[in-house]
């Protein structure tokens, strides 16, 4: 309830200061809602936050995946993890901007050099976060694993998984917060479609009804997943803990 509230508060404050304002800087919420029926009604609006969303998906999965594997990996091994620390270092501290830009070179104005930009800007998060989750690991459970001869299945799923739980959970809400910020910019350089794309087309044309029209639902839809994706699997992982202690 406190929610819509403040939602409702924001859109009056925005109604306020647009009918004070120039409606070319700042436009209505009702002329929004007309451009982005507009759009949607054309087809462009959900063609394009598709786009988004599917690179979103790809780029996130691929960063997890590897991320995880990485950082298990680091996290159980000192000579890796002394090896590999400052790769992680030089991808932490490199800007997102000059990732994507020489995949561009690269590779070319591809989808593959734009999805392998965004995952690579989200690696190094996921790794040094799921890195601190394996040097956590309780060596006595690892012992009891092995004192049982539990296949390597039953103990990634039994085992290893349940204490790396929260460790991925908090590599998912940041990841996902930072990955589909990349995927606009990525868009934006070299992709001809997708919510980036059509953002810097608004700009160009000065068009800021059009340029909201397709950041909120986007925006929108990215609160959603959060609020019915991550924060539920975060409870889920807060549970076990609790279960545990």
């Amino acid at each position: 309830m406190l929610r819509v509230l403040s939602l409702l508060i924001l859109i009056a404050i925005w109604q306020i200061i647009a009918t004070m304002a120039n409606s070319l800087l700042l436009p209505e919420p009702a002329a929004v809602l007309g451009t982005m029926v507009r759009e949607a009604r054309s087809g462009a609006l959900f063609f394009n936050l598709g786009m988004t969303l599917a690179r979103v998906v790809v780029s996130f999965g691929i960063a997890m995946l590897f991320g995880t594997l990485f950082g298990i990996a680091m996290g159980r091994n000192r000579t890796l993890d002394k090896l590999a620390d400052p790769w992680l270092v030089v991808l932490l501290n490199l800007p997102a901007l000059v990732i994507i830009v020489l995949a561009y070179i690269w590779i070319g104005l591809t989808e593959t050099a734009a999805i392998i930009a965004v995952a690579l800007n989200k690696l190094p998060n996921t790794t040094v976060t799921i890195r601190e989750g394996a040097r956590a690991l309780d060596p006595g459970l690892q012992e009891m694993a092995t004192m049982f001869a539990m296949p390597w299945q039953t103990r990634f799923r039994h085992v290893l998984l349940p204490q790396l739980a929260p460790y991925i959970a908090a590599a998912t809400r940041s990841g996902l917060s930072l990955v589909w910020k990349i995927v606009l910019v990525a868009e934006l350089l070299g992709r001809p479609n997708g919510i980036g794309f059509e953002i810097y087309t608004a700009f160009q044309l000065f068009d800021v009804k059009l340029l909201l029209a397709y950041a909120l639902p986007f925006i929108a839809i990215m609160l959603g997943i959060e609020a019915l994706v991550v924060q539920p699997f975060e409870r889920h992982v807060s549970r076990w803990r609790q279960k545990a202690a």
